[in-house]
């Protein structure tokens, strides 16, 4: 049978990072590697920004430094939307907190928050959960 012309979208990019703090550099680079093209240095630079602060918060706060754990980095264009899910084994919601000014950290969601176009948090299927953030394509990605 020939190959028909059908509207089939795109495959997400996956990837699993061990619970570690090399993994935050390790996912900003895989991200870099699959950016819609041509993308503004802008729109590459917010959305590994959002990607390195989820993972690093799935990383502290979800697989709480377990070495035997991983962090799961997924990325897909959608509905005008480039997309990245960062999924982590822990049950904690993540939430905005005031801010301290004093503090040296706690800022990584507020930066997801002032970027992202939308965000969420989601429960997986079997255990953990995802956080979603969509950065809007027309910001300078392609779209």
């Amino acid at each position: 049978m020939p190959e028909q012309e059908i509207n089939v979208p795109l495959v997400p990019a996956h990837w699993t990072f061990p619970a570690h703090p090399s993994s935050v550099g390790r996912a900003r680079k895989a991200l870099g590697e699959v950016l819609p093209e041509p993308c503004s240095a802008r729109f590459a630079e917010e959305l590994t920004l959002i990607a390195s602060e989820l993972v690093t918060n799935a990383l502290r706060h979800g697989a709480r430094g377990k070495v035997e754990e991983v962090v799961e980095l997924i990325a897909w264009p959608a509905d005008g939307h480039y997309w990245l899910a960062v999924s982590d084994p822990g049950d904690t919601r993540p939430t905005l907190l005031p801010a301290n000014p004093g503090a040296l950290g706690g800022r990584g969601l507020f930066l997801v928050d002032a970027l992202a176009a939308a965000w969420t948090v989601r429960p997986r299927a079997t255990r953990g959960k995802s956080v979603v953030a969509g950065l809007r394509l027309d910001q300078g990605g392609r779209g």
